[in-house]
């Protein structure tokens, strides 16, 4: 319980028995407590030189300084050199950041690209990156719903980066609304300042972190491959520009979407897009993050309001009432 004082286990269990039973020679406390005498004598020593023992008139007789002033000293002295070290880590830190804000960001830097494999390897390196964010992180959610454990475990860290002046802005598909997992997680994060919006469509799964690293997925089409991790300013910066994008098209989450002046929703007018771009329903399914059953439904409705005998008539008949603009 001492060794931050310098007092390891040996040396503490010696000082504790000494201060009950002063009277006790070398013989009787190694008895006592089981060990070598070789072991309680480097124990005596090592109190000696903590200024916890002093010898007495006798060799064989120990005093003990009291708790009071013997570890009350050693712990000022702990005190006073945790203090000289926070100040070197102050002065440390603004060193670093001088240097980053002079170099980090010049043309020659070397551009970083590292690859993560597996879903483990990727969950690991998101949560180191959210623990060291300093000024936002910016996500892309596209597919299905989250697992609910996927989401608890989440909390932690994003809490802790939203109480460090973190931004934390993701985007959705609009399909995430039908979750409830995902919307008592967005109700969460919101009454701790983070930022939610939705869209029909989202082009992979993205986080940018301080606009300077960016986690995309090996396989656009398997994000359980793993990921590459970009450092390159250029490719991050572009990376940037496509979520902001993305965001600033999108519904925030507690705004309804609401129909166009030709009565789609944004869910419609996406799903009609991709039609018209000649997605099966699988595909369609897999990008909207719909069921084939909701697909399809929602492609005969829009067909029989355009009264469109053809999934190839219903795309030019779109086209024309300006559905696709």
């Amino acid at each position: 319980m001492l060794e931050v004082l310098g007092l390891e286990p040996d040396v503490e269990a010696v000082y504790r028995l000494l201060l009950e039973r002063p009277e006790m020679g070398v013989q009787q406390i190694a008895k006592h407590l089981g060990l070598a005498e070789r072991s309680i004598r480097e124990a005596l020593d090592g109190l000696s030189d903590l200024c916890l023992l002093r010898q007495g008139t006798d060799e064989t007789e120990f005093r003990t300084v009291s708790p009071e002033v013997g570890l009350g000293v050693l712990l000022n002295r702990i005190e006073v050199d945790l203090g000289s070290r926070q100040r070197q880590l102050e002065a440390a830190r603004t060193s670093v950041v001088s240097l980053i804000t002079r170099y980090g960001r010049q043309a020659h830097a070397p551009e970083v690209v590292e690859q993560h494999f597996g879903l483990v390897a990727v969950r690991l390196r998101l949560e180191q990156l959210a623990a060291t964010a300093r000024t936002e992180c910016l996500s892309f959610l596209p597919g299905g719903a989250q697992r609910t454990d996927a989401l608890e475990s989440s909390k932690p860290l994003d809490q802790m980066a939203l109480e460090r002046g973190v931004s934390l802005r993701t985007v959705y598909q609009d399909s995430f609304r039908n979750d409830a997992s995902t919307r008592d997680y967005v109700s969460w994060l919101s009454t701790l300042g983070g930022e939610t919006r939705t869209v029909p469509c989202l082009p992979m799964l993205m986080v940018i972190v301080d606009q300077e690293v960016a986690l995309v997925p090996l396989d656009p089409d398997d994000g359980r491959r793993g990921a590459l991790e970009i450092r390159s300013r250029g490719a991050v910066q572009a990376l940037h520009v496509l979520f902001t994008r993305f965001w600033d098209g999108g519904n925030p989450w507690y705004e309804q979407d609401g129909p166009d002046s030709n009565g789609l929703s944004r869910r419609e007018r996406e799903l009609m897009y991709l039609l018209a771009s000649g997605h099966t329903d699988e595909a369609i399914g897999k990008k909207l993050g719909f069921s084939l059953r909701t697909v399809r439904r929602t492609v005969s409705g829009l067909m029989v309001r355009l009264e469109a005998r053809s999934r190839f008539e219903a795309g030019v008949l779109a086209a024309r009432a300006g559905w696709l603009s």
